[in-house]
């Protein structure tokens, strides 16, 4: 089930009382998002806005949102021809609500939005926040032999 945005039932994983989660783009803070990942997300560290605004343009986006203000506190972008794949990635929680489920929430709003396409394989990748996934459903790969990249390790 879905909101007029988009925005998946996350009532697996709801979100905290005073926080919710849409697919609006319209309500993506851009500068905060470029800010939290380009200088706090050791992944994206020295991103450029311009390669972060066309990384958004490209992508699924989804935004965590506090409702009493509309603040933006967390964000997340899938990369998906919506038919067998997507990439998850560029999950981010600002510090200051860091600890109050929101991660999980949100990673579990994500792999609801997707669902309903039957996507085969969604993949992210990790260096800290495995347990977070873990609880949604993601596992390690069986045969990570089998995958190759093309680009930075």
């Amino acid at each position: 089930m879905t909101n007029e945005h988009g925005a998946p039932d996350t009532s697996a994983f709801p979100f905290p009382a005073g926080y919710e989660l849409s697919t609006d783009p319209t309500r993506l803070d851009l500068c905060r998002i470029h800010q939290w990942l380009s200088q706090d997300a050791y992944w994206a560290i020295g991103r450029t806005r311009g390669k972060q605004d066309a990384s958004v343009a490209g992508s699924l986006n989804f935004g965590v949102y506090e409702e009493a203000s509309g603040a933006q506190v967390g964000y997340a972008r899938a990369v998906t021809d919506h038919a067998t794949f997507a990439f998850l990635c560029d999950v981010y929680i600002d510090r200051s609500v860091r600890g109050k489920g929101l991660g999980t929430a949100l990673a579990a709003g994500v792999r609801d939005h997707l669902a309903p396409y039957g996507l085969r394989r969604v993949l992210l990748a990790t260096e800290d926040a495995h347990g977070v996934y873990e609880k949604v459903g993601f596992v390690g790969l069986d045969h990570p032999e089998h995958w190759m990249l093309l680009g930075e390790q």
